[in-house]
């Protein structure tokens, strides 16, 4: 097969890589960056980028540029052609004007030679938008390379898009990405689309795919109000929804809505609504053993006294402990005749957890900003403590703060600070003091700023040398 050549380049989005690249690196200024911990889908409009290019950058926004994925499964609705089964593109490349992105032949070929409602339909594919538009986001975004597995569904038959989840169960893991492209309200009035959109993305979040159904089948009854759909891709929303669905691990967040009537170019009339969600896998289970507490203790510790004494901040695994590799939040804790000495951790899992030690290590030693840097004679008497974060839970009201359980981020605007759980047991501050000081001294928005900031919490296991 030939590469599939870009469609809608020049309509949907500029035909030139230049022209490209200037437009999409314009969408992302305008979103704020902050990835989540484990991404395991994203639900992307894919109108005009004119139109819902900004809402589509704050989803990718939410990916960790440095990630690397066996697969990105891009997954959207026929709109040209009704068709049985699914379509997959299954050997070449998607050509874009940034370049071509790789299609992974093993795994369309496994698909297409086990379920036989998986085949390629030149027809469905030739003109085809939802797939295409998202490449330039993913090329733009992503700094490594990466392999897609395009798949268009023919129809909004259940029989359909829930056998391909369950063919594509197999892959619903953290080594692969799943893009659904769809768009959401089609040619109601704005305040009808903003209602409409609303209601069917909480029912989205909700993780059911009965209720789901439920919602499109009322949306399809609002057509007096010019409302032609309330989701056009939503047999790909459903084919995801099958995938997470009764799993407590995954949770799904509504990121950012507009639609067309939120652009100059719009008609407030007549218009289509876009919203932004992201589908997270939730690593509240963290399982780490005696063992492996003692071997990043070590790890530490060698990394503080190794960058003192030669200036070299060398990464090694210790071990073959699976966790060593896994991509967690962690701060380390440095004290010194009990008291704090340096403290400096990450939020953002971009590293495997053995090279997030070594380098907070060395950062706690030498970088806190509020101690002089650690002395070489100084490391006999300081101790090591270490805290690996489960990922950040946005909170909508204080109550759902326990002090001495929870730890804090609070975040508004350029400005963040956190306390790690620990902070509450051994200060004794009620939740309002907790928050109070987080708000004054770590994020510097002052003593009541938390009221009006975006209020995050996470757990900890928390172990150190003494």
């Amino acid at each position: 097969m030939k590469n599939r050549m870009p469609a809608v380049a020049g309509t949907f989005y500029p035909a030139t890589n230049i022209a490209l690249k200037n437009q999409i690196s314009i969408l992302f200024e305008n979103v704020t960056e902050s990835s989540e911990a484990e991404v395991a889908a994203l639900i992307v409009p894919h109108a005009g980028y004119v139109f819902s290019g900004g809402v589509a950058a704050s989803a990718y926004a939410k990916l960790n540029r440095q990630a690397r994925y066996k697969n990105i499964f891009i997954i959207g609705r026929s709109h040209r052609k009704y068709f049985e089964g699914v379509s997959i593109y299954p050997k070449g490349h998607y050509t874009t004007p940034s370049g071509d992105v790789k299609i992974n032949e093993e795994t369309t070929s496994q698909l297409t030679d086990k379920h036989r409602f998986i085949y390629y339909d030149e027809e469905a594919d030739r003109a085809e938008h939802s797939l295409e538009v998202q490449l330039p986001f993913l090329q733009y975004w992503l700094y490594n390379d990466f392999q897609i597995v395009p798949l268009i569904i023919g129809s909004d038959d259940p029989g359909i898009y829930e056998k391909l989840a369950e063919a594509l169960k197999p892959w619903f893991n953290p080594e692969n990405l799943f893009v659904i492209s769809t768009d959401f309200s089609h040619y109601p009035n704005y305040e009808t689309a903003c209602e409409t959109d609303a209601e069917t993305a909480d029912t989205i979040i909700a993780n059911d795919s009965e209720k789901l159904k439920e919602c499109c089948n009322r949306n399809r009854r609002l057509s007096g109000k010019n409302l032609q759909t309330g989701l056009c891709g939503a047999a790909a929303v459903q084919t995801l929804l099958h995938l997470t669905q009764n799993n407590p691990d995954i949770s799904i967040k509504k990121i950012a809505y507009k639609n067309s009537g939120d652009v100059p170019e719009g008609d407030k009339k007549r218009v289509v609504g876009y919203w932004a969600i992201v589908v997270n896998r939730n690593k509240t289970d963290i399982r780490i053993t005696a063992e492996d507490k003692l071997a990043l203790l070590k790890l530490a510790r060698e990394s503080i006294t190794r960058y003192l004494i030669h200036t070299k901040n060398e990464t090694t695994v210790p071990g073959s402990s699976v966790i060593m590799k896994e991509h967690l939040s962690a701060f380390v804790t440095l004290k010194k005749e009990g008291k704090l000495r340096g403290c400096i951790g990450r939020f953002d899992p971009s590293t495997p957890l053995y090279q997030t030690i070594t380098e907070m290590a060395v950062a706690a030693a030498t970088h806190d900003s509020r101690f002089e840097p650690v002395k070489t004679n100084e490391l006999d008497q300081v101790e090591i403590e270490i805290s690996i974060l489960t990922p950040l839970n946005k909170i909508e009201s204080i109550d759902e703060i326990q002090p001495g359980k929870h730890g804090i981020y609070i975040k508004k605007g350029i400005f963040s600070g956190t306390f790690l759980p620990q902070v509450a047991s051994e200060t004794g501050w009620t939740k309002e003091e907790f928050l109070g000081h987080c708000s004054r001294d770590k994020a510097g928005i002052g003593w009541d700023g938390w009221k009006t900031a975006e209020l995050y919490t996470y757990e900890a296991i928390i172990f150190g040398e003494k």
